[in-house]
């Protein structure tokens, strides 16, 4: 496999683990509470990272079928058990292998299309695109880097979060900070 992959999937698959942990130190209601209102819940973040991954790698990269709801992954209230939030992210991550395991280091350089809802494209670019486009392009290799990034980002937030919730000495980073 290639390098720049096998960094990316390492991180990654750390960050998956650290976020199991952390959801299974929470019961279920936890997993779902909003410690103020405009924040979101750890179950939302775990959807908000489904639904990124595949949409970027599994979508995007693989060329498979653009499926995501990314406005339910932010209001959802429930409706999911941290045991299936956890098979949702080990799901996705399972497709994002099969599909990085495959890509050449030429394909690294390649643009690939990533598709939006139309309502999500106009909540981010602030335009009307009832009319143009909602797709973006990206070289694989910057989209994979962003990917890890944003993975990494939330994955962190979701660990101070089930911290906040549910106080314990497990170091769910393997790390002692």
């Amino acid at each position: 496999m290639i390098p720049l992959i096998t960094y990316v999937l390492e991180d990654m698959n750390k960050q998956l683990e650290r976020m199991e942990r952390s959801l299974n130190l929470l019961n279920e209601d936890l997993v779902w509470n909003r410690t103020k209102t405009s924040m979101n819940s750890i179950g939302n973040l775990c959807l908000h990272l489904a639904g990124n991954e595949y949409q970027n790698v599994v979508s995007a990269i693989g060329n498979r079928p653009f499926v995501r709801e990314r406005t339910r992954e932010f209001t959802a209230e429930g409706g999911m058990s941290k045991e299936e939030l956890i098979r949702l992210l080990r799901a996705t991550r399972s497709q994002s292998e099969e599909i990085l395991s495959a890509l050449t280091e030429e394909d690294l350089s390649r643009e690939v299309i990533i598709r939006f809802e139309r309502e999500d494209w106009n909540r981010m670019h602030r335009s009307n695109a009832s009319e143009g486009e909602t797709c973006d392009t990206r070289v694989i290799g910057r989209l994979l880097v962003q990917v890890a990034a944003h993975y990494g980002y939330h994955a962190g937030q979701i660990v101070v979060l089930a911290k906040m919730l549910q106080d314990n000495d497990v170091h769910v980073s393997g790390q002692y900070h």
